[in-house]
């Protein structure tokens, strides 16, 4: 799951979750709405998507994959890579460790 969520609402999730000995499937949150949007380009959305199921892919495989250029996607992977969405390994193999993955976005009307 990707998501927006504030440290709050993660606290209490856990909370609850640990209360009622629950396990929680792995996310990956943003504070804001636009801090998703702005690290999940539609680029780096299709690095996801390539990756998802994959196994571990070098990076010119990959920009192969999506069509782009290999710096660009390299910097893209790095940059996902970062704050830990996709897994990089020594030999330089990207990885996303799942089969799948959702985004959650919600709005509400201000009050």
């Amino acid at each position: 799951m990707i998501e927006v969520a504030t440290d709050a609402e993660l606290n209490a999730r856990i909370l609850w979750a640990a209360e009622r000995g629950e396990p929680q499937p792995p996310g990956y949150f943003f504070e804001t709405e636009e801090d998703l949007l702005d690290t999940l380009t539609a680029n780096r959305f299709a690095i996801l998507k390539a990756l998802a199921g994959a196994g571990p892919i070098g990076v010119r495989e990959l920009a192969r994959r999506v069509g782009r250029d290999v710096r660009a996607v390299h910097a893209d992977a790095q940059r996902l890579a970062g704050i830990g969405i996709i897994e990089k390994s020594a030999d330089g193999t990207l990885l996303f460790p799942y089969d799948a993955f959702d985004i959650r976005l919600g709005w509400r009307a201000a009050a």
